[in-house]
């Protein structure tokens, strides 16, 4: 929880919101006066990728709703709940590999707070009992060692260009 504050404020909300209401809907006036506290906007949230809100509801998206073609480079508001959820997307659908392709991409200081996030989302899974959410935050926090070793890997053997690095 200390290191919430180093988060940006995108992802500051998504994990209160969390919190409280985990993949569920909840209000819009009890998100805007959250997003608000947090020096964001529940439309900012939208647009970022994070969060649907329609019909005075709000939802935070599952890492199954996300773009699957989300890259960090192109990305004009990438947060770092969006960076560790496209992760465990990666993890389930394309293995360790794919994962860490998209790590490869990710600049150092969003991986590390990705990592981060993902310990302080399974904390939160296992006090609430939310197991199914708790083992796609655990796989990608067991994994981690791997997929740096390989993202490193692929650091080496691509050319910056393939990488989106600049």
């Amino acid at each position: 929880a200390e290191t919430e504050g180093d988060l940006d404020g995108d992802s500051r909300f998504a994990v209160s919101w969390f919190e409280q209401y985990g993949f569920n809907s909840g209000e819009f006036g009890v998100a805007d006066v959250l997003a608000r506290a947090k020096n964001t906007s529940v439309d900012g949230l939208g647009s970022a990728g994070i969060l649907t809100a329609s019909a005075g509801k709000v939802r935070l998206l599952t890492w199954e709703e996300l773009d699957p073609g989300w890259d960090p480079a192109s990305d004009s508001r990438p947060t770092v709940w969006e960076a560790t959820h496209h992760l465990i997307e990666r993890l389930n659908v394309h293995g360790e590999e794919g994962a860490a392709m998209l790590l490869a991409k990710m600049p150092s200081d969003l991986a590390a707070q990705a990592r981060q996030l993902a310990y302080r989302l399974y904390n939160i899974c296992e006090r609430k009992g939310w197991a199914e959410h708790a083992l796609d935050y655990n796989a990608l926090v067991v994994s981690w060692p791997r997929l740096q070793e390989l993202a490193t890997n692929f650091k080496q053997s691509l050319p910056p260009e393939q990488l989106g690095l600049f």
